[in-house]
């Protein structure tokens, strides 16, 4: 067996936040910061080593599984390995030939971004895995990570897309989405890690007969595609956080932390942490200025985030 390697986009959800669960249509965004999976023949006993490196390689898991039935040999944190050990298991459920080979293996994650970033450690290792298995990214995520998929979508293509759930499956299509203003548009890390699954826990005990806002929030995509100018893309965002706001009852990120902020502010997956998006008019220097001052010092221009 040759040496195999696999590489997953990171992603960020532009619009349809929580509402792209129920069928709404959402704008996903793939970024340069992604994981490479690699795999090594390793001579040595019918074993799996796997290691996970940050962005630095630093390695912050190490472990060993037995390739015949995937129970845990050796490993750095329990959590992580079971993790990883119902991946692969559900892979092979899937694909019953996968690591079937009588042969030993290494394998090593590295990541493009920091672990803390939100961008989609969890979903890239997914995707990544599911090409290694050769099996269809999305069922292997149902099977194990869950959520919309859309972060699975992002994972393996190059363009912005418009994602919606329809009738259970992931559909998802590539749009024309280059605004000519995005040097207006900033990407601010508020260092605070956010758990999707609880956030969307939180929207399922607070959306109720949501048809119309799956509406609204279907058609302020279309008009984030839409948008000609800088003012019409603040103008869809403010519509759109008031929608979310509502919906789960929780205030804007402008309205927390950046109240006298010179532009508009849009939360970006699941609301309360990870990232959010700057539409303004000020200077890049002035953006970058006013961020830091407030204490936030990971701020990303469009085109060092997006691909």
């Amino acid at each position: 067996m040759t040496t195999l390697s696999f590489h997953a986009n990171g992603k960020l959800l532009l619009s349809g936040e929580y509402f792209v669960l129920d069928g709404a249509e959402a704008i996903g965004l793939p970024c340069h910061f992604g994981q490479t999976l690699n795999i090594i023949p390793h001579d040595s006993s019918s074993s799996l080593f796997w290691k996970s490196k940050t962005k630095d390689g630093q390695t912050w898991f190490e472990g060993s599984f037995d390739k015949n039935d995937f129970s845990i040999l050796k490993n750095s944190d329990q959590k992580t390995s079971e993790v990883l050990q119902n991946i692969l298991h559900q892979a092979q459920i899937l694909n019953p030939d996968f690591l079937k080979e009588n042969t030993s293996l290494s394998v090593d994650t590295q990541l493009e971004f920091p672990r803390l970033w939100g961008l989609g450690s969890s979903s890239t290792l997914i995707y990544t895995i599911a090409k290694w298995a050769n099996v269809d990214p999305f069922k292997l995520s149902n099977k194990t990570l869950g959520g919309s998929g859309y972060d699975i979508a992002c994972a393996g293509v190059n363009y912005p897309i418009l994602y919606q759930i329809k009738n259970e499956e992931s559909t998802f299509k590539k749009v024309d989405f280059n605004p000519s203003f995005k040097e207006k548009i900033f990407f601010v890390y508020l260092s605070k890690k956010q758990n999707s699954r609880e956030g969307i826990k939180h929207y399922r005990a607070k959306a109720k007969n949501n048809n119309k806002r799956i509406e609204e929030i279907s058609s302020l995509s279309q008009e984030f595609l839409n948008a000609k100018s800088l003012k019409d893309f603040q103008k869809v965002i403010l519509e759109h956080e008031l929608i979310v706001s509502d919906t789960i009852e929780m205030q804007r990120a402008k309205d927390l932390y950046f109240s006298d902020f010179d532009g508009v502010i849009k939360s970006l997956g699941a609301w309360g942490g990870d990232f959010v998006l700057a539409a303004t008019e000020l200077s890049k220097e002035k953006v970058e200025k006013y961020f830091r001052q407030k204490g936030f010092k990971v701020i990303l221009s469009y085109d060092q985030m997006v691909k």
